[in-house]
């Protein structure tokens, strides 16, 4: 059977068995399997390959081993101190921190102490045991001082080793480089090396495994093995990795003679035979699996070395060189990414610990830090490169701005191509071709704002829509226990934030009546969900707005709200949805949603009612004829899967009822949450993340749902009018009281004027409208009162403080 029908025989997820391995030893068809492993990792990766922003700390370079091709360790020196201080690699760190480091990688020579004296008598003097245990603490105080995530190369250790260690980094690793035994025999590369023995070697990786460390493994390629070994030693971290499914990398090296070792004359191994083996590796393993190799031991062939199937560099250093292989510097990060540019990939940014890893801190890092990880890193797990969130005030980044500007002539990926085209057809995405939108980067990020805004641009014109509004929270007091929300108070709440309080009817009629003197055509009414509080009392409410301004649109009670007055009456959802019908409720709002996903939910709001009662609740409201929003609220514990089924549940409801008059996303705003200050959130979406959100909707709800808002709340002015060029039809509502995101610590204002939404609309060079919550347009009385009641606050506003001026 030749090369190309072995591999054609097989699907992408499909892993190479040992027997199937072994045919491909002898082959000459090194393209096919070349093409073969890229098809896999594209499947897998995409367009990205990644890197990992390192500093580089030789903690010592002593070793009792006497491996024939190393440089790193020697012998100790008499003008050189054994173990670096504490001192100096915190120097080392600050310095990669200020070149934009986020990993600190520590590399040791296996227990010198065991060998030479003068470790003993040096770690004596720093009050440390062993090396092990030395460098725990220079973990810690790296850490500590710099922020940077400690990886370490600690080679052979115990359980309780890996243990301590855990505590103080995100990873760890060891290489495996081979498993033949034949390599510690006389002649061979490893002879005289006991920490080189491959049973020992694996025997830590299995500890590591027991003890849910992300590991970094691989081979060492042309140190003496032969193919067929090369394959055995992928099997067997292949078996590792079944077991415990903690390898996060496969490394494949390959060996460079370097003066002054007894290896200095041995033959390194050829282009091609790298590329054969690279290609193995990633046929063997899963898809997913990372395949890795360094970039400055192969610097004229980068872009074959993608071509073979990696789709990580691995650690790169703008600061300091590579220690074990010093005669090979590390390619400037702008070369790095040109090399990759020019393969069709894009270089992205991992942390130390990849992101799958990442995305399930719980399970693979140690509590004292995940904090750190969680504040590190987006909703996939990689890491988060500016410092913008939702309700900061500030510049926005500038990299994605660069991106949305550059979206009318850029060209998709040809993957990515497939599913805007079927996106824009109107057809159903898979929940994986969601998470591959929200993953998009570079020119793939901008193609999905173009595409959205092309969508949006048929959908609705260039007008852009908003509603003069007044939010009424008619209690802030709550018996549920939402670990995002700051707004509610009472006995319940784990965060007091303001005075508990509960609104007397006068009150909310009084409320009413200012907003239509001011303009609003809509009230928009929600609170906690207060312990004395029956289905009666959202009755009584209705009515109340009602006798107030008959007028008055009444947009109100969220899913939680209507699920719990009817509950306390002990009538049915949809006769007491009937009963508020009655009674004056216009509209629904589509809040309560979160995510609507259990997995999160019971995290995140467990107390809460759960995803079908959510959809159950719609469902009946838009069946006795209610129509009503829908929101998701993004950007603290979830990942990309959950935002997918997310939008898929809402677009499915769609589709049977057709209820929903627009999307809302709602960019977690993290300052005050419970769930941040606990240590347990991101803080919340990256700028790319909440503008591809809103493009994401578009594309994911066409052509079921019209309308995808923006929140100037969360996002301010200038980020709400980026999200006018990635499908965003809608600013929502002008509030002109809003205290929810305020008291998650938002600190964009409490009101928009229509006069600042109208100039926000048309910067963007789009064509304003007022409208009502059903999307007609405003009354022209009430359009005028609206602005007219703004201007004359504005002046009075501005008599305040010039009398407050001139009393100073």
């Amino acid at each position: 059977m030749t090369v190309a029908s072995l591999l054609q025989q097989f699907p992408l997820d499909h892993r190479l068995t040992r027997e199937e391995a072994s045919e491909l030893i002898h082959t000459r068809d090194l393209d096919q399997i070349l093409a073969a492993a890229a098809a896999r990792r594209d499947a897998a990766h995409g367009q990205q390959v990644s890197y990992s922003r390192k500093v580089f700390i030789p903690l010592t370079q002593l070793c009792r081993d006497v491996c024939h091709y190393c440089t790193f360790a020697h012998a100790p020196r008499s003008d050189e101190r054994p173990y670096l201080s504490i001192e100096q690699m915190v120097v080392i760190a600050q310095a990669g921190k200020k070149a934009g480091c986020r990993e600190a990688l520590f590399t040791l020579g296996d227990k010198p102490e065991l060998r030479y004296r003068v470790a003993r008598e040096e770690l004596d003097r720093l009050g440390h045991p062993t090396t092990l245990s030395y460098v725990m603490e220079a973990a810690a105080a790296v850490y500590r001082e710099t922020g940077l995530l400690p990886h370490i190369n600690p080679g052979l250790m115990s359980g309780e080793d890996i243990d301590a260690l855990r505590k103080v980094s995100v990873s760890q690793g060891i290489m495996l480089e081979s498993i033949s035994d034949r390599l510690a025999e006389k002649g061979g590369a490893h002879h005289g090396s006991p920490d080189k023995v491959p049973a020992a070697r694996l025997e830590t990786m299995r500890l590591a495994g027991e003890r849910r460390v992300p590991f970094t493994s691989g081979i060492l390629i042309g140190i003496g093995e032969t193919r067929q070994e090369r394959i055995d030693s992928l099997f067997a971290l292949r078996d590792l990795n079944d077991a415990y499914g903690h390898i996060q990398e496969i490394i494949v090296q390959n060996f460079r003679p370097k003066p002054g070792t007894r290896m200095e004359n041995a033959a390194s191994p050829d282009v091609e035979d790298h590329l054969w083996t690279i290609a193995l590796a990633r046929l063997i393993f899963e898809p997913e699996m990372n395949i890795q190799a360094p970039p400055n031991l192969s610097p004229g062939a980068l872009g074959r070395l993608v071509a073979a199937g990696i789709n990580d560099w691995g650690g790169v250093s703008p600061v300091t060189p590579d220690h074990v292989n010093p005669e090979a510097p590390w390619p400037h990060l702008r070369l790095l990414e040109a090399a990759t540019k020019a393969v069709g990939k894009d270089l992205v940014e991992r942390l130390a610990i990849y992101p799958a890893f990442a995305r399930d801190t719980a399970r693979w890092i140690d509590a004292g830090l995940r904090t750190s990880v969680l504040n590190h890193i987006d909703g996939d797990g990689a890491p988060r490169v500016d410092d913008w969130c939702p309700g900061h005030v500030g510049q926005l980044p500038t990299r994605e701005l660069r991106w949305i500007q550059r979206a009318p002539s850029v060209k998709p990926s040809a993957n990515l191509a497939q599913v805007l085209a079927k996106a824009q057809r109107g057809d159903a995405l898979g929940e994986a071709e969601i998470v591959d939108l929200f993953r998009a980067r570079g020119d793939d990020f901008a193609a999905i704002c173009r595409a959205a805004d092309e969508l949006r641009r048929e959908r609705n014109g260039d007008t852009v829509s908003y509603v003069v509004t007044r939010n009424i929270n008619y209690t802030n007091i709550c018996s549920f226990k939402c670990q995002f929300c700051a707004f509610s108070k009472g006995k319940m709440s784990e965060n007091l934030r303001g005075r508990p309080y509960d609104l007397e009817m006068s009150e909310v009629a009084g409320r009413v009546v200012e907003a239509w003197e001011r303009g609003a055509s809509e009230v928009c009414m929600q609170g906690g969900i207060h312990p004395s509080y029956t289905g009666q009392k959202y009755l009584d409410i209705c009515r109340t707005v009602k006798e107030a301004v008959p007028q008055m649109h009444m947009h109100a009670f969220s899913p939680l709200e209507i699920h719990q007055g009817a509950q306390t009456l002990g009538i049915p959802v949809i006769e007491f949805l009937r009963e508020l019908k009655a009674a004056g409720l216009g509209t629904l709002p589509g809040t309560a949603a979160e995510i609507l996903d259990d997995e999160v939910r019971a995290v995140l709001c467990a107390d809460k009612i759960n995803t079908q009662q959510w959809l159950d609740v719609m469902r009946a409201a838009h069946t006795v004829g209610f129509r009503s929003t829908a929101t998701i609220m993004f950007g603290h514990i979830e990942g990309y899967r959950h935002w997918a089924r997310h939008l898929l549940r809402i677009r499915n409801l769609q589709i049977d009822t057709g209820g929903f008059t627009e999307f809302v996303p709602l960019p977690f705003v993290h300052m005050e949450a419970p769930i941040y200050l606990k240590g347990r959130a991101r803080p919340g979406p990256t700028f790319r993340e909440a503008i591809l959100m809103h493009a994401v909707a578009r594309l994911v709800l066409n052509p079921h749902i019209p309308n995808i808002q923006a929140s100037w709340v969360k996002l301010g002015a200038e980020g709400v009018r980026q999200c006018l060029v990635a499908g965003v039809n809608d600013l929502g509502g002008t509030l002109m009281d809003e205290s929810i995101s305020r008291s998650a610590g938002a600190s964009h204002g409490q009101e928009m004027t229509p006069q600042d939404m109208e100039a926000i609309i048309l910067s963007a060079g789009r064509i304003p409208r007022q409208r009502t919550t059903l999307y007609r347009n405003a009354e022209e009385g009430v359009r005028l009162r609206s602005f007219d009641a703004a201007a004359a606050r504005m002046a009075g506003n501005s008599d305040k403080n010039l009398h407050a001026a001139s009393i100073s």
